[in-house]
């Protein structure tokens, strides 16, 4: 059997694709994150909470409402940024001016009644959601076997964001998006709703999270605090990327995913901990990021 450095070649690449697929969800996650901080000037400490409701509403949609996989995956993102519209129009917008702090406080807090809410109902156990039937089974690829499942989520995943990043970077829309946060006012003159733009925003940024709340299901237990697991790496994967870069999320969360599986395979005790040891690196040499613009 084919050795690098001592591991079998299989047991490498498939640790190599665990990390593709965390990196695939930190992508998703950081790149909502990133979106809304760079659109609206808010850190949304309750991305993870609404992660986990993305997921929780797919889980339920199949258990109460006999609704399968595909059809929750548009319509569980839906339903989570029709709650972030309410979450922006009712809370959010009365804190654009104010220091980061105040925005990053109320988040913490509705992340704290979120997930309060789905364990007083569901407790903290996890829920199984099976994997959808055409994605059930593995590939052999010859030098390992590839779950059609976990292949499908990084082919999504990369879709989803590369096309959010040209949405954003390369249409007249997102240059529209851009506008409104450094001039509202003058885009406002052009006959432009740029309330109305910031709310669909926020929508945005919070139904991506849904959509890999939906992705992540099937591999993951459904649980209360699945969100909160994860959205401290996420945050150091957006520091570390650079707040507000739309490409650096993307591209240091699939990284970082990587990064985080190859220590799982040469160094398993600092797999937990490597992406802060890369974030503290960063913020020493680059303190802006790697893709953010210094002040």
């Amino acid at each position: 059997m084919t050795e690098i450095f001592g591991i079998p070649l299989p047991a490498l690449l498939g640790q190599l694709l665990l990390g593709l697929v965390n990196g695939s969800f930190y992508a998703m996650l950081s790149l909502g994150l990133a979106v809304i901080f760079g659109m609206l000037n808010i850190i949304n400490f309750a991305h993870g909470a609404l992660y986990m409701m993305g997921a929780f509403f797919a889980w339920m949609g199949l258990e109460y409402l006999g609704l399968n996989y595909w059809v929750m995956l548009g319509l569980a993102p839906l339903a989570v940024g029709l709650i972030g519209i309410v979450i922006e129009r009712t809370m959010l917008q009365w804190l654009y001016k104010l220091d980061h702090l105040y925005g990053l406080l109320l988040t913490f807090g509705i992340t704290l009644v979120i997930e309060g809410v789905f364990r007083s109902v569901y407790g903290v156990s996890g829920q199984p959601y099976q994997v959808p039937e055409l994605l059930t089974g593995a590939t052999n690829l010859g030098f390992m076997i590839l779950p059609n499942y976990r292949a499908w989520v990084v082919v999504a995943s990369l879709v989803v964001c590369f096309a959010v990043w040209a949405l954003i970077e390369k249409t007249s829309l997102g240059a529209k998006l851009r506008a409104g946060t450094e001039n509202p006012k003058l885009v406002q003159a052009f006959g432009i709703n740029v309330p109305a733009m910031v709310t669909l925003t926020y929508a945005g940024g919070v139904a991506l999270a849904a959509f890999a709340g939906v992705l992540a299901a099937p591999i993951l237990q459904v649980s209360a605090l699945m969100g909160s697991n994860l959205i401290i790496v996420v945050f150091a994967v957006v520091v570390i990327g650079g707040m507000g870069s739309i490409l650096g999320s993307i591209l240091t969360g699939l990284g970082l995913g990587i990064v985080e599986g190859l220590t799982k395979v040469f160094y398993p005790e600092a797999s937990n901990t490597v992406v802060f040891v890369v974030m503290a690196i960063v913020l020493l040499v680059r303190p802006a990021g790697l893709f953010g613009k210094e002040k």
